[in-house]
Parts: structure tokens; sequence; C-alpha cells
């Protein structure tokens, strides 16, 4: 079971989806992820495709993103985000969970018109989504200034250019590494 490492929800037990389907963000990147974030996630819109028990997403929650969007196809990890969302009412901001393949909900999302400031892909290390997710992402799914980000194995290496998304700057963290994209200008 994981916690909270910041903002108002700071300390807060996480439940986790049960099995091995799921690989949650741990504290060490979740960390470094949200110091370099931090002055983007206040009042940001949020969104956490494969998003397991929903970790990044309401650790964003608390940190003071005014909205949550949280996807992942597994109904254990849907479950999981259900509970999480809901010990996190009085924190403010809105969360919202999907039970969908992630690029069915990024297509979706994109098509009803949704722009997020931060899109965090962090499908499972072996995946085919890295690519796909992150052009979408591109086509109109991250606002205007926003970043993508991805967490990746640090021996995968993702592509300095993916549509109309730039790599900005990437962070190895142990065996994990995060690439943030920006859109070109």
């Amino acid at each position: 079971m994981s916690r909270l490492i910041g903002g108002q929800g700071r300390g807060r037990r996480l439940k986790s989806p049960p099995g091995t389907e799921t690989r949650p963000t741990g504290a060490r990147v979740r960390q470094t992820l949200f110091d370099i974030l931090a002055p983007e996630i206040p009042g940001s819109r949020f969104l956490d495709l494969c998003a397991g028990g929903g970790g990044v997403g309401l650790e964003a929650l608390s940190r003071g993103a005014s909205r949550v969007v949280l996807v992942d196809r597994s109904a254990g990890a849907v479950a999981a985000m259900r509970a999480n969302a809901a010990a996190m009412a009085g924190l403010g901001g809105v969360v919202e969970v999907f039970r969908q393949e992630a690029r069915t909900a990024a297509t979706g999302l994109l098509a009803s018109g949704h722009a997020f400031d931060v899109v965090y892909v962090d499908p499972p290390y072996e995946s085919d989504l890295y690519l796909p997710l992150l052009e979408q992402a591109g086509q109109g799914l991250l606002a205007e200034g926003g970043v993508a980000v991805a967490e990746h194995f640090h021996k995968r290496e993702l592509p300095a250019r993916i549509g109309r998304l730039v790599r900005a700057r990437s962070v190895r963290i142990g065996d994990h590494r995060l690439s943030f994209y920006r859109r070109e200008a």
C-alpha cells in the first residue's frame, strides 16, 4: 500500500489493485515527477492514462489540480481508483474514473474537446502504447503550454519527437525514466 507524499492529502494511504497486473509508481519517481511539475500542478487539468490505483493522478489532486481523470482497463484498478478517490473527496477538485483501454479513452476525450495541462502516460513497460498515446496528446489532448510525461524503463528509449511533441527533458530515477514532452511551437 502506498501513500500520498505531498499536498493536502500527504500521508494518506492508497489502495492498490489486487494481483500483479499493475505496477504502482514508486514514491521516489512520484517525488521527482512532482518536484519538476510543481509550478504547473495548482489549478491544472491532469490526465493519468494507465493509472493503476490512481496514485499519480491523486497525488496531483492532493497538490492542487482542479480536475483529474484516471483511466485504466482493469476492473481491479478501477475499483482501487474509485475507493482512493472517495477517500480524498474533501480535498477539492474533481476526479473522474474511466474503465477503458487508454487509446479508446484518449480518442473519446479528444473527440469531446477535452484538453489537459498534464497528460501522464504509464502503460506496462513492454507495451506498444507509448507512441500512440503521446501522438494523441499532441493532437489536441494536451492543452497549449501543457506537458506530456511518459514513465518508462530506463533502457527503453523514446523518440525525441513524437508527432507534434518534442522531448524537452528526460530524467532517470533508478530503473525508471521520465520523459517530458511539449507541443512544438
